[in-house]
């Protein structure tokens, strides 16, 4: 994959597992834009990492993707979802990384008209946490789609990157608001006084209640859903932080 994105051979490819040993960055331009990819050693289950060299590989593997913007999650069409595709993915969110999934070797898989609504279908039931997250069928041997990764990578950085206006988050609250009302507890109504971005990279939005212990997980979920139906933030996971105040 390093090599097909760097249109040159940066990185010794070989069957064998493990050759990779540590984090490479490799500097490119595209289109003018500066980029940085760093290709990681392959992360194994835990229980097949050996003590040393390849244990070392995998915790230097983990600490790349905490200096990513985008991790390209790459998973083996043949093998499927596996736990630890799951595992990383989740490494990935709790890092609050944007994040592409590549389903590789897609050259080698028989395939029929509805082969790759399916095979999505299992990525997002498997993947459930990473429901907002493009995926995209590429064979790195073969060359086919690796020409759309990094565009569709730097437009996950450009949504990284978005900002809102507070006019506009408070208008996606109202609306939100009028749709479906906040929870209640114990007699007690849930009031959403205002929103406010508090800062990009990723997308942070404080929102200001009368008592955030009566906002629950579930109305949490939605009004991230309702902010990603007005303005997307394809790929980019969106952080809700909520902050109590007293009514005026």
């Amino acid at each position: 994959m390093l090599n097909q994105l760097a249109g040159a051979e940066r990185a010794i490819v070989s069957p064998i597992p493990g050759t990779t040993r540590d984090s490479i960055d490799t500097q490119i331009e595209y289109q003018g834009i500066p980029v940085t990819l760093i290709d990681t050693a392959g992360i194994r289950r835990r229980g097949r990492v050996e003590r040393g060299v390849e244990q070392y590989s995998v915790l230097r593997s983990f600490k790349s993707i905490e200096r990513a913007d985008v991790a390209l999650l790459m998973i083996d069409a043949l093998a499927g979802i596996t736990a630890q595709d799951a595992h990383i993915a989740g490494y990935i969110l709790e890092e609050w990384k944007s994040c592409v999934v590549l389903v590789n070797k897609w050259d080698a898989l028989e395939k029929d008209t509805n082969t790759m609504e399916a095979y999505t279908n299992i990525v997002r039931r498997e993947l459930n946490f990473l429901d907002y997250v493009p995926l995209l069928f590429i064979s790195a041997l073969t060359g086919q789609r690796v020409d759309q990764v990094l565009p569709l990578a730097l437009r996950v950085q450009e949504e990284r990157l978005r900002r809102l206006t507070t006019s506009k988050i408070n208008q996606i609250l109202q609306k939100a608001k009028d749709q479906h009302a906040p929870p209640s507890k114990a007699g007690r109504a849930l009031k959403i006084y205002y929103g406010t971005q508090v800062r990009s990279d990723p997308p942070t939005f404080m929102i200001y209640v009368n008592d955030p212990r009566l906002m629950h997980f579930t109305y949490l979920r939605y009004l991230e859903n309702q902010i990603r139906l007005e303005y997307g933030f394809l790929g980019t996971p969106i952080r809700i932080v909520i902050k109590g105040r007293k009514e005026d």
